[in-house]
């Protein structure tokens, strides 16, 4: 039950009718007993701006910006901080005094996500190698860079794009056409290879260290062949569920009002609605 007074946000996405966000939020509501709501917005790219300012004026506190809305979210909001400009894109927008706030809470997901399940995990361990050059990796190239990373080797399919990403995140920064991963500390697939529907990531193993970390953006499904195959080494792996649920908590808080937790019970009920394996 909600009442007059609830707090409103959403998620927007074309479509939006896939993402787990509402379940995700709609947990924490529940936890913590807060009278408010978060639902699906599903709104296309051209509506996308008129959109966001009409929940300006219905009170809402904010809302996730999901694809393909990122980088014009950026371009909606009044201000944008460090996390945005340096990520080039917007995931989470908070309503205040009437103007758009807009932040890229991806990098904070995603170095939460791979501390809490390779603990000791640190991103100044070695190298590391990130598969893809969209806006997932950018933001995963900038918090692994300022988290202390010494090197970062971008492979992607189109190098031209790989290059640009390189010269824009600035730092000890590298393109390869093929993953250099002997002595890598971490590798990263933000692509969409390995996906439900998606063709699977062909990619051999062998030359990563006993201690290398392995991580998968990709959380449908949450086992993908490459985590697999890199359980199968012995190496740790990292599903792309933790990010989801750790990016999601800086705008609950604000949103909101209560700093929420992941904890088991949260990840087994999201997960609970995603295939275990294609």
């Amino acid at each position: 039950m909600i009442s007059g007074k609830a707090r409103l946000a959403g998620v927007f996405g074309w479509p939006a009718s896939h993402s787990r966000s509402p379940r995700l939020h709609g947990y924490w509501l529940r936890q913590h007993g807060i009278d408010g709501a978060y639902v699906p917005l599903e709104v296309r790219p051209e509506d996308f701006a008129a959109a966001v300012r009409a929940l300006v004026t219905m009170g809402f506190r904010g809302a996730n910006v999901t694809l393909p809305h990122k980088e014009t979210a950026f371009a909606v909001c009044d201000m944008v901080d460090g996390s945005a400009r340096r990520a080039g894109a917007v995931n989470t927008l908070v309503f205040r005094d009437g103007q758009i706030h807009g932040s890229n809470t991806d990098g904070f997901g995603f170095l939460e996500s791979v501390r809490e399940q390779a603990l000791g995990w640190q991103a100044a361990d070695g190298p590391a190698v990130l598969l893809g050059a969209g806006g997932a990796a950018r933001a995963i190239a900038a918090a692994l860079l300022d988290a202390g990373c010494p090197l970062l080797t971008i492979v992607n399919r189109n190098r031209e794009r790989a290059e640009m990403l390189a010269r824009q995140i600035g730092g000890p920064v590298a393109v390869a056409d093929a993953p250099p991963l002997e002595g890598a500390a971490l590798l990263v697939n933000s692509t969409s290879l390995g996906m439900a529907g998606q063709p699977p990531l062909e990619i051999d193993l062998a030359l990563l260290p006993p201690r290398a970390v392995v991580v998968d953006a990709v959380y449908v499904p949450l086992e993908t062949s490459l985590l697999a195959a890199a359980r199968a080494r012995g190496l740790r792996g990292v599903d792309g569920l933790g990010m989801l649920l750790h990016q999601a908590r800086p705008g609950f808080e604000q949103w909101f009002g209560v700093a929420p937790g992941v904890d088991r019970g949260l990840r087994e009920f999201v997960a609970a609605d995603l295939p275990r394996r294609t």
